[in-house]
């Protein structure tokens, strides 16, 4: 089936590790693997994707919970979204259409698979570049009052179930809304179109109590695997991109915090908000086509 969003691109359901996981492929060449954040879906790279597929075989997929991918309970721990689990669906995604080394790109909580991916999977990783983020651990461990403000989410969506599903349940599409109009800093970004798609997914309550289940992970198993792997560092090539207008460009030293955790780091401010690739994809496509070289 032809993918709506990314031109030339083909979508296909792929089971692994008892879930099946939406991918849309496009191009030929080296693979590159793209991860989205909260609240997208693998739609948000429709501007990023079909030029990269010029030259890399390209696979953008949904992560477990998210847009058409499947939606398993968080189970005890909720270890079910850590992203221990997220990033060994993407690896297994991977293998099975042939690709067993392949570079990474993660905006948001895509970053936060992709990091976890490098560590646990250092052979499968050839180059790393996570956008608009700084470690996990690191920020929860910096948390003031100007970044628990400004990313009040991070503590709403952790709390115990069904208090933040059954509230945003009440009105999915105005919660939604606020959520991207805090996120974005250019105006008309993202498209009425590609806000549609998202709310599409973000209407089924499987996806809203996934969404919370990979933030209450992230406060908590995710951690623990961080603390285990404190000495650790990424050794793959590491690109951070952010945007110079939003909360984590403000907040901290991108750089510095990617420096603690591996070990060959570049990488600078794009002039937007927090989606790089939906509000400067031009800015984007120049930054990946020097780094996937």
């Amino acid at each position: 089936m032809d993918d709506p969003f990314l031109a030339g691109f083909t979508l296909r359901d792929v089971a692994v590790g008892g879930v099946r996981i939406r991918a849309a492929t496009g191009g030929s060449g080296p693979p590159v693997l793209l991860l989205h954040g909260h609240p997208q879906t693998h739609s948000t790279w429709h501007a990023v994707a079909p030029h990269l597929a010029r030259r890399f075989s390209v696979v953008a997929m949904d992560l477990r919970g998210y847009g058409d991918s499947d939606k398993p309970a968080g189970g005890p721990g909720h270890a079910a979204y850590a992203k221990r689990a997220m990033a060994a669906d993407a690896v297994a995604v991977m293998e099975s259409l042939g690709h067993t080394r392949f570079a990474v790109v993660g905006h948001d909580r895509g970053g936060r698979v992709a990091h976890r991916m490098a560590l646990d999977h250092p052979d499968a990783v050839t180059r790393l570049a996570v956008f608009d983020i700084a470690p996990t651990a690191t920020m929860y461990a910096r948390t003031d009052k100007a970044f628990a403000t400004a990313y009040f989410w991070w503590f709403f969506l952790i709390q115990p179930e069904p208090l933040p599903e059954r509230l945003i349940g009440a009105d999915p599409e105005f919660f939604l809304r606020t959520h991207v109009d805090g996120q974005s800093r250019t105006p008309g970004s993202p498209s009425p179109e590609l806000f549609a798609e998202y709310l599409r997914v973000y209407r089924d309550p499987a996806t809203r109590h996934a969404i919370c289940e990979d933030y209450r992970a992230a406060a908590t198993i995710d951690l623990e695997h961080d603390a285990a792997d404190a000495h650790r560092r990424v050794r793959a090539p590491l690109l951070a991109l952010w945007g110079a207008r939003g909360t984590v460009g403000r907040t901290y030293d991108v750089l510095a915090t990617w420096r603690e955790k591996a070990v060959d780091v570049g990488g600078h401010a794009l002039d937007c908000g927090h989606t790089l690739q939906e509000e400067r994809p031009d800015l984007v496509i120049q930054a990946l086509d020097a780094f996937l070289g």
